[in-house]
């Protein structure tokens, strides 16, 4: 497996659209993508203009498939002026899972 964990600070004023952006991104992505099995937006607890992105695609070759598609073109064309800071660079790098095994995610 091939996860995928993004902070992400939204510049004030922006939250509500950049939020709903970024579900159709994670929706597109669940929904259309057999090489993504999991796509999380995180709420974090203490800063409303913080989010989390919990990513998990079968293989980095899916990961790089997410960043081709239309949704994802969508999304980053979208938000790319609301980040609060500069460096997001579309995901961040990735890691690779140990616990649960790979075999044991359907």
């Amino acid at each position: 497996m091939y996860v995928i964990i993004a902070p992400i600070q939204i510049k004030e004023g922006h939250r509500e659209e950049f939020v709903e952006a970024m579900l159709d991104d994670a929706k597109g992505s669940v929904r259309d993508e057999p090489g993504c099995l999991r796509f999380d937006v995180i709420q974090d607890g203490d800063d409303p203009n913080r989010i989390w992105l919990y990513e998990v695609y079968v293989d980095e070759d899916a990961f790089k498939a997410h960043l081709q598609t239309p949704h994802f073109i969508k999304w980053r064309d979208t938000v790319k002026d609301w980040f609060a800071e500069n460096d997001f660079k579309g995901a961040g790098g990735g890691s690779y899972n140990i616990y649960p095994p790979d075999d044991d995610w359907k």
